[in-house]
């Protein structure tokens, strides 16, 4: 039996110039044996790298994370996936940052659970994916779940085999409860009132300052998560709107249960029949947490609000 041809170690590094030494390394590693090759880190971090390259920044893919990655949700579909699936005959390479420092606590278990789920998508292709993590600004429990999520660690004494590694473990640990909010309007809905939902969410979102695109954005947003409660979360939900913090929140509940771990996370081609709802959500949304178990499902998803709102 042939050995797994999906790498996805951790890279522990500690300060800017053993960042820099080991992702071009990765990259020219890369590049030296024709592979295509892309970065996806925050932006300081994708400056480094990309002095760093110097000429050979050229042949690489870059992507901003704190835009690509915004909703760790995101990153499979639209990151990870969209680059190699360009390339379905060859071994790729790519380095993707989706924990770093400036991450919120909010924000954080979405990342975990993406690393965790980054495994059971990338399965079986000539893919390696390279993660950095900060031992200096990260703190040590973030730390330790990369452990769990990667089942390879490299740091400046080397590579080994990550003893603590169960990506499972972390999806479960990560799939709690949410508190409640201090405050927000609540509606009731099905398929008799399924368009106020859609009004209420935009109404709020109109005074909180959403605009435009972004108005239209949480809109379909609204209206996809309402429409998987119609089909698969009992025929009826309750969404409540709220803002918090620079964000405006719109939770949807019903009595359904997400049992596809990768729901939300996969690709589809624009001819393919079948359901995008999740996708949508996670493409269009800044951030989303999602809460399941038998019986109950809680999405919550997250709209940056404007800066000059805040």
């Amino acid at each position: 039996m042939s050995a797994e041809p999906f790498a996805h170690p951790a890279l522990f590094y500690r300060g800017d110039r053993e960042y820099v030494a080991a992702t071009t390394a990765f990259v020219r590693e890369g590049l030296a044996a024709g592979e295509p090759v892309a970065v996806a880190v925050p932006a300081g971090n994708l400056a480094r790298i990309e002095a760093g390259l110097g000429a050979d920044a050229a042949r690489v893919t870059l992507l901003d994370m704190g835009v690509a990655g915004r909703n760790p949700g995101r990153i499979i579909p639209a990151v990870l996936r969209e680059v190699a699936d360009r390339h379905p005959d060859r071994h790729v390479r790519i380095i993707g940052e989706p924990v770093w420092p400036g991450r919120s606590e909010t924000e954080y278990p979405a990342c975990a659970q993406h690393e965790a789920l980054i495994n059971l998508s990338f399965t079986g292709r000539r893919v390696t994916i390279l993660c950095p993590y900060d031992l200096e600004g990260l703190k040590p429990e973030v730390l330790r779940e990369a452990e769990r999520t990667h089942p390879v660690l490299r740091d400046a004494t080397g590579e080994r085999a990550s003893p603590h590694y169960a990506p499972g473990l972390v999806v479960e640990a990560h799939n709690r409860p949410f508190g409640e909010p201090v405050a927000g309007v609540a509606l009731r809905f099905d398929r008799t009132n399924l368009s106020a939902a859609r009004d209420l969410a935009a109404e709020r979102g109109g005074a909180a300052g959403l605009a435009g695109d972004r108005l239209d954005d949480l809109r379909l947003v609204v209206a996809e998560l309402g429409a998987n409660s119609l089909d698969h979360g009992g025929g009826a939900g309750l969404i409540r709107v709220w803002t918090e913090d620079t964000r405006l929140v719109c939770e949807v509940a019903d009595t359904g249960h997400i049992t596809d771990p990768l729901a939300g996370r996969r690709p589809v081609e624009a001819h393919r029949f079948g359901s995008r709802g999740l996708l949508i959500v996670n493409l269009l949304s800044d951030l989303v947490r999602v809460h399941t178990r038998v019986g109950a499902t809680t999405i919550r998803v997250y709209f940056d609000l404007p800066p000059s709102l805040v």
